[in-house]
């Protein structure tokens, strides 16, 4: 019972790291202390949107393992054999859908017109809301193009 409760901790652990944000508020490290460009346009229309979970293969992974471990208890000899190998399978494929489903964010497709009339969509994290005729800027830096106030 002890080897489960280690299991499902490092699971969850790994599961946690696999996390990304898209939020136009957050950073990582590779973003910081690099220079960004920065236009200023007017919001045109917020769409909302899902941003899919991620698939990283930490969750099939740690469900094939569980569901190995599992599937190792039924039965005896080959039996067990079987069931570990129906328990990983099944527990990949739970354990990947749990992923997914755990690290879907709600987002939103934001439409800027840029002073020089050119439009753009940017999709990001809804953890700002923003309204048709605002003001906003769009930074670029890195590969990454976010919307802010």
């Amino acid at each position: 019972m002890k080897n489960y409760r280690l299991l499902l901790i490092a699971i969850s652990t790994l599961m946690l790291a696999a996390c990304a944000s898209q939020s136009g508020s957050s950073y990582s490290r590779t973003q910081t202390r690099g220079e960004q460009s920065v236009r200023m346009g007017v919001v045109e229309s917020v769409r909302s949107v899902n941003i899919e979970g991620t698939q990283s293969g930490v969750g099939a992974v740690a469900g094939a393992a569980v569901g190995g471990l599992g599937g190792s208890n039924v039965g005896g000899g080959k039996g067990s054999t079987v069931g570990a190998v129906v328990g990983a399978v099944l527990g990949g494929v739970a354990g990947n859908a749990i992923e997914n489903r755990t690290t879907r964010t709600d987002g939103l497709e934001i439409t800027v017109k840029l002073e020089n009339g050119q439009l753009l969509a940017i999709t990001q994290e809804a953890d700002e809301q923003f309204r048709p005729g605002e003001r906003v800027r769009i930074i670029s830096g890195g590969g990454v193009t976010r919307v802010a106030h």
